[in-house]
């Protein structure tokens, strides 16, 4: 009977307006009473305001010594300075340029394999009989017999190389330049 009489007097609510003490009350009373804040008299004015964040950005644009820094007016996104190799490449890509196909599967090219992988692909005629090679950098890795044609296989662009499934063992790679237009058919190495 004791414990409950003791739980029951230590678990009583207390509101906040019964507290009684001194300044106490609506606290909403003394809010913004005084403009003293930080020991500024009197409001800022949008001036005022505009006049220390340009002081901000002056001292921002100094160095050290109190100089000012140049401004570079860089564009970002934009290279602005190239390596003579970026310039080279840059001056040959319109004529050197080679189009490029992904091989997702590994093909069966004469006695050999060419494996998975990126190649630039050249279609050119030697002794009469047109080409197409299979290139990674300046190294020629495969070379298969084509067949010349003038169908532009739909293509919007004038250089262009790419494979398209035949049946479920070749593929069909084709190539169209101002030069030559060909195909050929290859098997899939299983």
């Amino acid at each position: 009977m004791f414990f409950l009489v003791l739980v029951s007097c230590i678990i009583q609510p207390v509101l906040a307006d019964d507290v009684d003490m001194p300044a106490t009350g609506d606290l909403w009373d003394n809010w913004n009473s005084s403009q003293d804040f930080y020991g500024q008299d009197k409001p800022v004015t949008d001036e005022d305001f505009d006049k220390a964040v340009e002081q901000v950005k002056d001292k921002q644009n100094r160095n050290w010594f109190g100089f000012k820094k140049r401004n570079k007016n860089i564009p970002k996104g934009e290279e602005f300075r190239q390596s003579n190799e970026t310039e080279v490449i840059n001056s040959h890509a319109d004529k050197d340029s080679l189009p490029v196909v992904s091989l997702p599967v590994e093909l069966k090219v004469g006695e050999g394999i060419l494996p998975v992988g990126h190649y630039q692909i050249k279609a050119e005629k030697e002794n009469g009989n047109p080409v197409i090679k299979f290139y990674q950098a300046q190294y020629v890795m495969a070379q298969v017999p084509a067949q010349e044609t003038s169908d532009d296989f739909g293509e919007e662009a004038i250089l262009f190389a790419k494979w398209i499934p035949e049946n479920d063992n070749q593929i069909k790679l084709i190539y169209g330049s101002m030069d030559l237009n060909a195909f050929a058919i290859i098997d899939i190495a299983k």
